[in-house]
């Protein structure tokens, strides 16, 4: 199957990218890999009739470097993490991320900023950068906001962007050096979506914890308080409070006890990598 007809445009400059994206007599697709976007689009699950392509715009490939974080443009590839084009402030966190994603073709031209706006559960950066802390900086013609991962998703392919409105890049904290990081994602073979996620970020100096559940078939779940997540405050995987984890697993739909004992498995293997490391 192929897509519908639509008509293209490539903008060069972000005014160009909202004046196509505010038009209201057709609809618009803003695309910035189309890893995700183009299958989609072959299966006409989406039909937009004009696809704005944004990968032009170099304001979108800047990077950053703050005291406290780092701004990474929307359009850098998870091969640009991977590789380490990209300033990695997570103590390798990052690129630990971008080298699991799919296959190697695909994080050539996939994007940070395309993963995180497509908003797909089962992505690995939505609940990496959850965990991560991280917010998406969202630019429009009204202006510009900084909203957290965790706020920005609202469930499947469905976030608070506005009509018109981008995201324009990731905003990361910067991990002290006590910083712990784990990781796990299971997945049916590899290169496919995962269908259970766990992120588990410990970083002591900054008085951090965070562990996030994803791929639930909603928004990630992020868990931030550590005195109810850890029996002791010991941030061990066998230490890990499974009645509070269940209860926040329950609160969002997630009833199921096999599919329940699947992401708990997973975010247990997230905090021993993290405890290893």
């Amino acid at each position: 199957m192929k897509p519908v007809r639509f008509a293209y445009e490539r903008p060069t400059d972000l005014a160009a990218a909202f004046a196509l994206g505010r038009r209201e007599d057709i609809a618009v697709k803003f695309l910035a890999g189309g890893q995700s976007l183009g299958p989609m689009l072959n299966l006409r699950l989406i039909q937009p009739e004009l696809v704005v392509d944004i990968t032009a715009i170099a304001e979108l490939k800047h990077i950053e470097e703050k005291p406290e974080s780092i701004v990474l443009g929307s359009c850098i590839t998870h091969a640009d993490i991977e590789d380490g084009r990209v300033p990695d402030v997570t103590s390798a966190a990052l690129r630990r991320v971008a080298c699991g994603i799919a296959y190697r073709a695909v994080r050539n031209r996939g994007t940070i900023g395309g993963s995180v706006a497509h908003a797909d559960p089962a992505a690995d950066w939505l609940s990496a950068l959850a965990a991560l802390g991280a917010s998406a900086i969202v630019k429009g013609e009204s202006g510009q906001r900084g909203i957290a991962i965790e706020d920005l998703i609202v469930g499947v392919f469905e976030t608070t962007l506005k009509p018109g409105e981008i995201v324009t890049g990731v905003e990361i904290p910067r991990q002290s050096r006590a910083a712990r990081w784990g990781y796990y994602k299971a997945s049916r073979k590899t290169g496919e979506f995962a269908h259970a996620i766990g992120a588990f970020m410990h970083d002591p100096e900054r008085s951090v914890c965070r562990a996030v559940i994803g791929a639930t078939g909603s928004k990630p779940i992020v868990l931030t308080d550590m005195q109810e997540l850890f029996v002791g405050r010991v941030p061990k995987p066998e230490a890990m409070s499974v009645q509070f984890v269940r209860q926040m697993m329950g609160a969002r739909g997630m009833g199921d006890d096999i599919e329940q004992k699947i992401h708990l498995a997973v975010l247990r293997r997230a905090i021993a990598q993290a405890h290893a490391s």
